[in-house]
């Protein structure tokens, strides 16, 4: 169930953007349960990286994959040297089994990969047909967190919008810019990377509608969590949270031909089209290449793992 508040009109250029809505929780997810809520998908790297995506027998064989506390841990494994005729570097990709449209989804993340080579994402997609929205995406520990649309043509976004990130660029068509799409950068150097771990993690939630599509980011320190970010209840009132962190309006982009239902989907790659190009590796102050890098520096990764506290989802 959903109620629209009123909207108010954002000058120059002029922007409607609706302040929020209430929403009733549909899925109360950590630990076991939250790692039920998905399966895991043993399929080539969409993004050609230098990793193999296990299943989840494989997973929990190789320790990729655990509960403890209520929580759920994902991992890349960090024991194998690979020669270079060696299969990528196992890790995990999970996609969950409810598809959704208009919702909001409440992440709770103690901790995030780090490291050199690494390519970790949160995003909701059912691509190429339905588009694909990254929440949690980044490479090579650098920060900021990027969030952004990736679409079919004829969707844009307005430059000078109401959000607190910086925008990356306006032009959401996968197939133009080499599939940048129309980014935000959170202007928080703590949102992502060893900086969002060592201060605790934090939160991220999307919030997902007919008109538009909102991501907020909150520190685990910060002074300003809504309380019902931090204690999560059976129904939530966006309206209450504030700016967000990157805000796409519907102004220049039809969702209802340009997004469908999307699968949440959880994981991390190695190198590949954007950690692994050789400007962008190059750029981040790693050493040597990076599928030299990744194959031979096992013990690199053992914090390349997502801990996630909780996922609540409402609609």
């Amino acid at each position: 169930m959903r109620i629209d508040f009123h909207s108010f009109v954002i000058l120059a250029p002029a922007v409607t953007m609706t302040l929020g809505a209430t929403y009733q929780r549909s899925s109360q997810l950590a630990g076991q349960s939250f790692l039920d809520a998905f399966s895991f998908q043993a399929i080539p790297d969409p993004t050609n990286g230098r990793v193999t995506y296990v299943n989840e027998s494989t997973a929990e064989a190789d320790g990729l994959v655990s509960v403890a506390n209520n929580k759920l841990t994902l991992r890349a494994d960090y024991t194998t040297t690979l020669s270079s005729s060696d299969p990528g570097r196992k890790s995990f990709r999970i996609e969950s089994n409810i598809q959704y449209e208009t919702h909001v989804a409440i992440f709770d993340i103690a901790h995030m990969p780090q490291g050199c080579g690494t390519w970790p994402a949160i995003l909701g997609a059912n691509w190429p047909n339905e588009g694909e929205v990254d929440i949690v995406e980044g490479v090579n520990d650098q920060t900021p967190n990027t969030c952004s649309l990736h679409t079919g043509s004829n969707c844009t976004m307005p430059s000078s919008r109401s959000m607190t990130g910086t925008s990356d660029g306006t032009d959401c068509d996968a197939y133009d810019n080499g599939n940048s799409g129309c980014g935000v950068s959170i202007n928080d150097n703590k949102s992502y990377g060893p900086q969002f771990n060592s201060n605790g993690g934090g939160w991220y939630a999307i919030e997902r509608s007919s008109s538009y599509i909102k991501i907020f980011f909150w520190e685990r320190t910060s002074d300003s969590v809504p309380s019902d970010i931090n204690s999560p209840g059976s129904s939530i009132n966006t309206s209450n949270w504030g700016t967000p962190a990157a805000y796409f309006p519907d102004t220049d982009c039809d969702f209802s031909t340009h997004f469908g239902e999307h699968n949440i989907i959880i994981n991390l790659t190695f190198c590949g089209d954007w950690a692994g190009s050789s400007s962008v590796y190059a750029a981040s102050g790693c050493p040597s290449t990076c599928v030299d890098y990744v194959n031979n520096n096992p013990s690199a990764f053992s914090n390349t793992y997502f801990e996630f506290n909780s996922l609540n989802i409402y609609q």
